[in-house]
């Protein structure tokens, strides 16, 4: 198995330059997180509309995704993702002029085709490193998701000085810029496309292959909750802890920050330990975190011998974010860990299988931020975000035991791998 770059200056140049694209994507895909507080206040929405205004954007980025990922193995990711940053530049600069919720909702669906990007950088800078060093390319490319944690730090600057509208004109600005910035130090090599004669219909036979849709139950976690938890958690600070915008902005990315930035180091782990091992303990700092996070503020009384006792129990904010945080880290982890599992088993298929998992966990950040909203409506209580996220990571927990743990030694020199490894 080659373990050498083969060109080492091309594949760097690409994976930095890709990484910042993706970074900027990002940070475009994740505006609502910020400017919809005051489009939520202006146009008087309740927390299911403003959970479908948030997720808007996500819709469209994880229904590309698929074909962006079987284009990207077909014509290359260079020009693929240049034509994908082209085309989101006038729909995020429109924003700006928008003024009635359909409006917000229309253009968010063209907005969100940044989110696409993910599907196309990661095959593209996979290719150009061997095997063994595809945990860690797809991994600090996949680092980009901290583009979410730029936004809540840009974002609320530019929404106290100009208003929110200026966030959509600046944005779009700095895509165009990273646009040529990409385009000339990016590069493109012909062998890392499939051949012509392979049809569209042949690389979607991988559908049928059980275990991407198990990682795509993974996915929709650590992917689909980072993504609906980073568009949620600035209003949650406020409306739970009272904070300003601004605050509430700067603690939401103590989880976005170390969501992005850690995966590269993920991806290194899941090269060394493998993608079986880093996942499993991943879901179970996950529960961990999500239990703690699910306990709603709570007040109740105590008939004690002296009289009736009351007492509190609920999260602050500094117990809150830290629990956060880690789970930030946790999730960061477990998106590399994931598309291991994807460059282990499906070498020659990585565009099409990453876009399938991809737009699993891109539906996941669409779907999580509407039931969020739905959630608060019909139970008054925030934390019940956190309690469905709760669930579904006991059904990844019990789906990961049956198919994978019960599998594997787990005593001797053979503990952790899999049967075909002993």
């Amino acid at each position: 198995m080659p373990t050498q770059i083969q060109d080492p200056k091309r594949a760097w140049s690409v994976l930095i330059v890709s990484t910042l694209a993706f970074t900027v994507c990002f940070m475009v895909w994740m505006m609502f997180g910020v400017i919809g507080i005051p489009i939520k206040k202006m146009l008087d929405l309740n927390a299911t509309q403003f959970g479908l205004l948030t997720a808007m954007p996500v819709l469209t980025g994880s229904l590309i995704r698929v074909p962006l990922g079987i284009w990207t193995d077909r014509y290359g990711g260079r020009i693929v993702m240049a034509c994908l940053m082209a085309a989101t530049v006038p729909a995020i600069w429109m924003m700006g002029y928008a003024t009635a919720y359909w409006h917000f909702l229309t253009i968010g669906l063209f907005v969100g085709l940044a989110g696409g990007s993910f599907s196309v950088g990661t095959p593209y800078v996979a290719r150009w490193f061997p095997k063994s060093r595809q945990g860690m390319a797809m991994g600090v490319y996949g680092a980009g998701n901290s583009g979410a944690a730029v936004n809540k730090f840009l974002a609320p600057v530019l929404l106290v000085a100009f208003g929110w509208a200026a966030v959509p004109h600046v944005y779009a600005a700095i895509m165009l810029g990273t646009l040529v910035l990409f385009w000339m130090f990016s590069h493109t090599d012909p062998s890392h496309q499939v051949a012509s004669n392979v049809k569209f219909m042949d690389q979607l036979q991988a559908l049928k292959d059980p275990k991407v849709i198990k990682y795509c139950q993974y996915y929709s976690i650590v992917f689909g909750g980072y993504v609906a938890m980073s568009l949620w958690m600035v209003q949650y600070y406020v409306g739970e802890f009272g904070l300003d915008i601004r605050l509430a902005a700067l603690l939401a990315a103590c989880f976005s920050l170390p969501g992005g930035v850690l995966r590269a180091f993920g991806g290194i782990l899941s090269d060394k330990y493998g993608a079986h091992a880093v996942t499993w303990w991943v879901l179970w700092v996950s529960w961990i975190c999500l239990f703690l996070l699910s306990y709603p503020q709570t007040d109740f009384t105590v008939m004690t011998v002296t009289g009736p006792a009351t007492f509190h129990i609920g999260l602050n904010v500094y117990f809150f974010t830290g629990l956060m945080f880690v789970l930030g880290i946790a999730w960061a982890f477990g998106k590399a860990s994931v598309f291991k599992y994807i460059s282990d088993d499906y070498t020659d298929n990585i565009g099409t299988i990453s876009g399938i998992v991809g737009l699993a966990g891109g539906l996941g950040g669409f779907v999580l931020p509407v039931l969020f909203g739905a959630l608060m409506d019909l139970t008054g209580v925030r934390s019940s975000a956190f309690m469905l996220m709760y669930g579904v990571v006991w059904v990844s927990l019990i789906w990961m035991y049956w198919t994978e743990v019960r599998s594997r030694p787990v005593m001797g020199q053979h503990a952790g791998l899999a049967p075909s490894q002993v």
